[in-house]
């Protein structure tokens, strides 16, 4: 199994490896071309994440600028999803965002994560991910930083700069660090 094969499955993996390290170059360079549009190129950053995500469905925008381990390579937006400025998808792992959903500035959405045991954070530097799975028509606020193997379902708001270390459920408004519930939406 390849290491690149292991960061798919979610398996320990050396993030250094060459073939990883050259693909991700690829992505990596055209996000930052991304980064370079003037605000009124909102039909050439649409063309981006049509090229680059890996599903983009219509009427998506980001403002930029944007920052994705793997420029997007593995982001799967729905369609009309508004991210404001400094969205950061750590997307070495896949993220799955359903339509309408809608995100303040500073938010990062995390998929990787690395070993507790001190050991096997030394060389090679080992991480692992875990996809992030947030639903239709969800509010995360500005700040709120979302871990990896998380779901956030339909509907819910999640509070400005809370830390989403665990599974949110449909229908609520949660905040906090670390996030939890704070009421049901009726």
């Amino acid at each position: 199994m390849t290491e690149k094969d292991k960061m798919l499955a979610g398996e320990l993996y050396d993030p250094t490896d060459e073939e990883i390290q050259r693909e991700q170059a690829v992505w990596n360079a055209k996000l930052y071309e991304l980064n370079q549009l003037r605000p009124d190129q909102v039909d050439e950053m649409r063309a981006y994440m049509k090229e680059v995500f890996a599903e983009c469905g219509e009427h998506n925008y980001i403002q930029l600028p944007f920052y994705a381990n793997w420029g997007g390579h593995h982001v799967h937006f729905g369609s009309h999803i508004y991210a404001n400025f400094n969205f950061t998808c750590t997307d070495d792992g896949h993220i799955y965002i359903g339509d309408w959903s809608q995100f303040g500035p500073n938010v990062t959405i995390a998929t990787a994560g690395h070993p507790t045991e001190p050991e096997l954070r030394k060389d090679p530097m080992l991480q692992y991910n875990k996809d992030v799975h947030i639903g239709s028509n969800v509010w995360v606020g500005a700040g709120a930083v979302i871990l990896p193997g998380v779901t956030i379902g339909d509907n819910t708001v999640i509070g400005a700069g809370s830390v989403v270390t665990r599974d949110i459920p449909a229908n609520v408004v949660a905040y906090g660090n670390p996030c939890r519930v704070a009421r049901e939406l009726k």
